[in-house]
């Protein structure tokens, strides 16, 4: 007969293994300068995306949801950390652009996530997940691996780290083709990056079948260098010689190389959802898929404003889908607003875990809406970008369906009704002067209370010169 001690015991070792057995699993797919228009499911006709499109039919897409900033690293820390970039004063790419004869110096921003903020990946370990990184990292200063290697994604959370270092794209020898000079990722001669990133990632799922596990799937592409398969490139090549849904032919407003490598992270889409089908993992499995900032040109935007670096919606709108089986209703579509800090709170709510509301300050759990609840379309966001890149400095807001922009070198202000005018194609500042007061009031509370750096007068600056050339030097006589 067992003693009471044993009978305890052996419940609360049921209890530990039923309750792992209910967290769900997490896949999770950021992809690198995608745009809101390279997805079938969001638009696209040129690409093909079976793999993505058939996510967005199993799960649910949004249609306004956000990267954090326009440009990568801080998006990418706003997803790590719950909160926005202006708070973590990681607000440009790193190392961003340094403009000597600008009329507005940047502030002297952060390259790193600080250690004293609790990222996603550890509170994920802290609840008894596996966690792999696999790809692109970016959080961490670069050329500085030997001062800072305390700032890889192993120091962060992640288990297991593959390719991530302080490159913000493929630099190594063969760039997206072997070899490709990052941690952990060999391979052969012909290897494609994306596949590679994706072999790793399987081994990953396939050792951890029977416990939670977080991979973060983190692809290089679409960023340049624009490098694809060669059977890829001779498909789209021939693509863009047939004609379009408009009768038009394709060519000259596509790129086929481009086009190829959308094609690639589908193909890995793919490859990863058929394995946990195979491992009997998929009714567990969370699995997500955004981006971290527009694509590089208008035809990536379908049909918004702008593009990566630039102010307008078109630098931020993502493909944005969540599949959660039996949760998240199949084929569903929500226009609730979200955020890049919303999957913080959002996984941890999904897992069962407590929330940690002083780490994920400005993230919402979304879980309500994908429980079928009504979308949250009243909500406010904010962008905080005091850096010159392919714009000037700037902040911005949306508000319901309002839409502020303000450039801090001449403090001029955009007011869009995105309702209206999804394309944002006027600007109803002057007709709507109280709106755009008001809403401008809020932007500038919200810098203050998440003490944002704000750019100030460049005391190098001349009149009349281009910011991004430096003053030449004067001969000696």
């Amino acid at each position: 007969m067992l003693g009471r001690t044993t009978i305890f015991f052996l419940l609360g070792l049921f209890s530990v293994v039923a309750g792992a057995a209910e967290k769900p699993n997490f896949v999770f797919f950021l992809v690198d300068d995608m745009g809101w228009g390279d997805i079938g499911a969001y638009g696209s006709t040129f690409h093909q995306t079976p793999a993505v499109d058939r996510l967005a039919a199993e799960g649910m897409k949004f249609t306004q949801g956000y990267a954090a900033c326009t440009v990568c690293s801080p998006s990418r820390a706003a997803i790590m950390t719950g909160c926005y970039p202006g708070r973590l004063h990681l607000t440009d790419w790193i190392a961003g652009h340094r403009r000597r004869n600008s009329k507005l110096k940047i502030p002297k921003w952060q390259m790193y996530i600080d250690h004293k903020r609790v990222t996603l990946a550890e509170a994920l370990r802290e609840g008894g997940y596996k966690t792999m990184f696999a790809g692109k990292w970016h959080l961490m200063p670069k050329n500085d691996r030997a001062r800072f290697p305390h700032h890889t994604p192993t120091k962060h959370g992640f288990d297991i780290n593959v390719g991530g270092r302080e490159w913000g794209q493929p630099k190594g020898p063969g760039k997206y083709f072997h070899p490709f000079g990052m941690p952990n990722l060999e391979g052969e001669k012909g290897d494609f990056l994306t596949d590679r990133l994706t072999d790793e990632s399987l081994k990953f799922i396939k050792a951890n079948r029977d416990k939670p596990f977080f991979l973060y799937l983190s692809y290089y592409a679409v960023h340049g260098p624009l490098m694809t398969k060669p059977e890829l490139l001779k498909k789209y090549r021939a693509r863009a010689k047939e004609k379009g849904p408009d009768g038009k032919r394709w060519v000259g407003r596509t790129t086929p190389v481009y086009a190829g490598m959308v094609q690639s992270v589908d193909e890995s889409v793919g490859r990863i959802m058929r394995a946990l089908e195979e491992l009997k993992l998929d009714d567990n499995t969370v699995v997500i898929f955004t981006a971290d900032n527009g694509g590089t040109s208008q035809a990536s935007s379908g049909g918004l404003r702008g593009a990566k670096g630039l102010a307008w919606e078109g630098g931020v709108r993502e493909p944005f889908i969540i599949k959660w089986p039996g949760v998240a209703k199949a084929g569903s579509v929500s226009d609730t607003l979200a955020i890049g800090t919303d999957f913080y709170p959002t996984m941890l709510e999904m897992a069962g875990l407590p929330q940690k509301p002083k780490e994920h300050l400005d993230g919402v759990s979304l879980v309500p809406v994908l429980k079928g609840g009504k979308s949250d379309t009243d909500r406010t966001l904010y962008w905080h970008y005091p850096h010159y890149h392919k714009t000037k400095p700037y902040g911005a807001i949306r508000d319901g369906d309002w839409r502020l922009v303000e450039f801090f070198e001449e403090g001029a202000l955009h007011l869009f009704n995105l309702k209206d005018d999804p394309t944002e194609s006027k600007n109803l500042t002057e007709a709507m002067p109280e709106k755009a007061k008001q809403l401008h009031s809020k932007l500038a509370a919200w810098r203050k209370e998440v003490n944002a750096q704000m750019p100030t007068p460049n005391p190098k600056h001349k009149q009349g010169q281009s910011p991004r050339k430096r003053p030449r030097k004067k001969k000696k006589a």
